[in-house]
C-alpha cells in the first residue's frame, strides 16, 4: 500500500472500534461499550497523523491535534469511573482537549469587530444560562461547567466565523468545525441531563456516544485539514 493511503488502517480499525462500542450501546452491554472506548481517540489520532505523514504539514497544529486526542482518550477513561470526583475529573480533561481545538480553529478570530465579539457573548451567555436553568446545575458545578460549555460554545463560534468570512481553505472545513462544535454540545448536554437525572430514554447511550464520535471525527479532520500547508 502507498504511503499516502497507510491513513486507511487505522482509520478502518477506527470506525470498527466505533461499531462495537455503539452495538455496545444498544445492547446496553457496558462490557462491550466499555471493551474498546479506550482505542477510540488513539485510533483517530492515529488515522489523522498518517494522513498527514506523506504531506508537507505544519507541526504545531499537528501536535495540538494530538494533545487534544490524547485529553479526549484521558476523558472517555475517567468518566467509566463512578462517582462524582471520576465525573469532575473527567470532564476537566475534556475542557483541555476543547482548549486545544480553540487554539487551532481561532485563526477566525482574528480581527473581528468589537461590536460582533459584544454580540457573540450576549448570545453564548443566554445560550449557558438556559441549558443550566435547563438541566438544573447549581452548587459546585455550576461554574466548571459554566466554563466548560462556554469553550465549546468557543469551538463552534469559530466555525462560524470561518464560514461567515470565508476564510481558507474551503467552507467544508468551517462547516465540519461548525457542525462538530454543536455535536459536541448536544453529547455533552445530554450527559449533564443524565448526570442530574434528566434525559432517561432508552437509546440515551447511544445518541450520547454516536454524536460524541461525530463531533470529535469532525473536529478532527477539520484540524488536519488546516494543518496542511500548502505548496
Amino acid at each position: 500500500m502507498k504511503s499516502k493511503k497507510l491513513w486507511l488502517i487505522p482509520g478502518i480499525f477506527f470506525l470498527i472500534a466505533c461499531a462495537v462500542n455503539l452495538y455496545g450501546c444498544l445492547q446496553n452491554n457496558l462490557t462491550v461499550e466499555r471493551y474498546v472506548k479506550g482505542a477510540l481517540m488513539p485510533l483517530l489520532a492515529l488515522t489523522g497523523i498518517c494522513y498527514l505523514a506523506p504531506k508537507k504539514f505544519d507541526g504545531k497544529t499537528a501536535a495540538t491535534l494530538v494533545l487534544a486526542q490524547c485529553l479526549g482518550w484521558g476523558g472517555d477513561s475517567l468518566l467509566m469511573g463512578n462517582g462524582f470526583a471520576w465525573f469532575a475529573s473527567g470532564i476537566g480533561v475534556f475542557l483541555l482537549g476543547h482548549l486545544c481545538y480553540i487554539r487551532i480553529f481561532s485563526r477566525t478570530l482574528k480581527g473581528l469587530r468589537p461590536v460582533v465579539w459584544i454580540l457573540a457573548v450576549f448570545v453564548m451567555a443566554a445560550i449557558l444560562v438556559s441549558m443550566v436553568l435547563a438541566i438544573g446545575i447549581n452548587g459546585a458545578l455550576l461554574a466548571p461547567m459554566l466554563i466548560y460549555g462556554a469553550a465549546l460554545l468557543m469551538i463552534t463560534f469559530c466555525g462560524l466565523c470561518g464560514l461567515c468570512r470565508r476564510q481558507a481553505p474551503s467552507p467544508a472545513v468551517w462547516w465540519m468545525v461548525f457542525a462538530g462544535g454543536l455535536l459536541f454540545i448536544l453529547s455533552d448536554g445530554l450527559i449533564a441531563m443524565r448526570t442530574f437525572g434528566l434525559a432517561q430514554f432508552e437509546l440515551r447511550g447511544f445518541v450520547i456516544m454516536s454524536t460524541y464520535l461525530v463531533a470529535q471525527s469532525l473536529l478532527c479532520a477539520a484540524a488536519v485539514r488546516l494543518a496542511i500547508i500548502q505548496e
